[in-house]
């Protein structure tokens, strides 16, 4: 069996400037950048929305963006426009080294679900065929960088975990939205308290 990195969402919308942008999102990408070599396998994940996605503040007159409503019988908050399928915002951030990525996993293509995990949506209701990818492929452990802390690398640490893998999150590799204040914080605790693993990139260079 054999360790993967997962890179989530590093894509130009999370960036600085973006439509969605996580405040310093960009100091994620040396670190990925320094992680890839060090794997045998590395998998990224795409938020990869329709042009109508329910989870679009735009979709719903009248509301705003980070305001909670319902979709398709689900708790949503309502996100700016961003990660629409095959424009630059939904490309991987241009400092990124993408010749070093294995394998693509695309969520969020269902305009009647979102899809924080890079594991399912939000409902469990479909697999993205990650899980099968990665035993497939033999891996047993996952290492995790990107964005967000606290939305969709919380979310898929938590499904990484209940799916079997070992997984380890790369702290100094993922920023926060912080809707509210101390969210990633609460966020870094709960994978923790599920069983991730938390160490900073220098201690796992360290350890190879």
């Amino acid at each position: 069996m054999s360790d993967a990195l997962l890179l989530v969402d590093i894509q130009n919308d999370f960036l600085p400037g973006g439509a969605l942008a996580v405040a310093d999102g960009d100091a994620v990408v040396p670190v990925a950048n320094r992680l890839m070599p060090a794997f045998d396998h590395v998998v990224a994940s795409q938020d990869w929305h329709p042009p109508n996605h329910g989870s679009f503040a735009g979709q719903h007159p009248g509301r705003r963006a980070f305001e909670v409503s319902q979709l398709d019988g689900l708790e949503q908050i309502l996100w700016p426009t961003h990660c629409v399928q095959g424009t630059p915002g939904a490309g991987f951030a241009a400092a990124l080294d993408v010749a070093g990525i294995d394998h693509v996993v695309r969520k969020g293509t269902d305009p009647r679900l979102d899809s924080y995990s890079a594991f399912f949506d939000n409902g469990h209701r479909q697999a993205t065929g990650l899980s099968d990818h990665l035993r497939a492929a033999g891996v047993d452990a996952l290492f995790v960088c990107g964005l967000a802390a606290d939305v969709c690398v919380k979310f898929t640490v938590l499904d990484a975990l209940a799916e079997g893998f070992a997984t380890t999150l790369i702290v100094d590799g993922v920023r926060g939205v912080d809707m509210a204040p101390g969210d990633t914080r609460s966020a870094l605790e709960a994978m923790a308290r599920a069983g991730a693993r938390l160490i900073d990139s220098s201690q796992l260079f360290q350890q190879i």
